[in-house]
């Protein structure tokens, strides 16, 4: 392994529906991200179809691996690590990134890093600022919501989960009945800024002692609102539906995750994930912690949109502090779908 100041990662994230190569240098500076997309792929089927992502992955990979070495200016030469996501996500696309990674590894002898998902997402916040610990993340995605602490760069415990539905699979759940095309958050997002709460749908767990959450009777609830009126030919405005279902989703995370902050006193707290774009989340997270005692505010990481959404970057920036502590992986390494990050101690008493 080279001795030398900077560490330069060469990064893959090909866990769902978007294949992404990045470098990124001390786990902070990103000297080239590439996305290939592909949301219009999906669309028509109203969301990810697994053989298709596969498929794509595989068609991309080595093209956007070239891509972002050279945007980098970087040979294989300049490569310290090579990290890749391992789990969680579907089976078939992470087994894309895993193998590609495994096979320059084996090809070049530079060493793995595997890396978690969610990490990723959070350690995105890494990439704006320096984190100060312990940390507490709101993750937020498409397929998670979970509050997690961060005590350090590499140990990270959840202090709660979902129970069902994650808080994205819900927005696109109901952008279905709406009939708002696949990924539906945004849409949902810009809907509910020009409506008003005037259906007041459950807050699910909302004073519950637990951190955890439930969206799927908020779901529920919608689509028997909007299938009731469809039965008595009654015309809902959708942007009250919108802001209705919203301000139930924000009120739940916003008020769980206050509650966390004042028991665990964080000196960061950071918001990842695909939801973290969510301009009315991000504004209610914000606004809430500002009334917080001054002694009790943490320091508030907000990712770039651009780095909300699953990317190479992120796992970059994960790798690296993985990378310091020695942590690589061998070429046993393969996908686990399934994997998850600890539970703290508390949540097993």
């Amino acid at each position: 392994m080279k001795s030398k100041k900077d560490v330069r990662i060469l990064a893959y994230e090909s866990s769902c529906d978007e294949t992404s190569t990045s470098v990124v240098k001390n786990g902070r500076e990103v000297e080239s991200l590439i996305v290939a997309t592909q949301i219009k792929s999906h669309q028509r089927f109203g969301g990810v179809v697994p053989e298709v992502a596969s498929r794509h992955h595989i068609e991309v990979i080595s093209q956007i691996t070239k891509e972002a070495l050279a945007k980098a200016n970087a040979t294989w030469q300049d490569i310290d690590a090579i990290a890749v996501t391992y789990g969680p996500g579907l089976v078939g696309a992470l087994l894309i990134g895993v193998s590609a990674a495994k096979a320059a590894s084996m090809a070049t002898g530079i060493p793995l890093i595997g890396v978690d998902h969610i990490m990723g997402h959070i350690m995105a916040a890494q990439l704006e600022t320096e984190i100060e610990y312990p940390a507490l993340a709101l993750q937020v995605s498409g397929g998670h919501t979970e509050i997690v602490l961060l005590k350090d760069p590499t140990h990270f415990e959840i202090v709660g989960d979902t129970r069902d539905d994650a808080a994205g699979e819900a927005y696109d759940k109901i952008g279905r009945v709406l009939g708002v095309q696949y990924p539906a958050g945004k849409t949902i997002d810009e809907w509910a800024h020009q409506g008003q709460d005037t259906f007041n749908f459950p807050r699910a767990m909302i004073d519950d002692n637990s951190y955890d959450f439930s969206f799927s009777g908020l779901k529920s609830a919608f689509i028997n609102t909007c299938h009731h009126a469809d039965q008595i030919h009654q015309e809902l405005n959708k942007y009250d539906l919108a802001a209705s279902f919203q301000a139930a989703v924000v009120d739940v995370l916003v008020t769980k995750t206050i509650r966390a902050i004042k028991q665990y006193q964080p000196k960061t707290f950071i918001l990842g994930g695909g939801v973290a774009a969510n301009l009315g989340l991000r504004e209610q997270m914000q606004t809430e912690i500002t009334k917080l005692p001054d002694s009790m505010q943490p320091k508030v990481i907000l990712p770039a949109l651009k780095l909300c959404g699953d990317n190479a970057a992120m796992i970059g920036a994960a790798a690296y502090n993985l990378y310091n502590e020695g942590k690589f992986a061998d070429l046993t390494l393969n996908a686990d779908p399934s994997l998850e990050l600890p539970y703290a101690d508390s949540m097993l008493n």
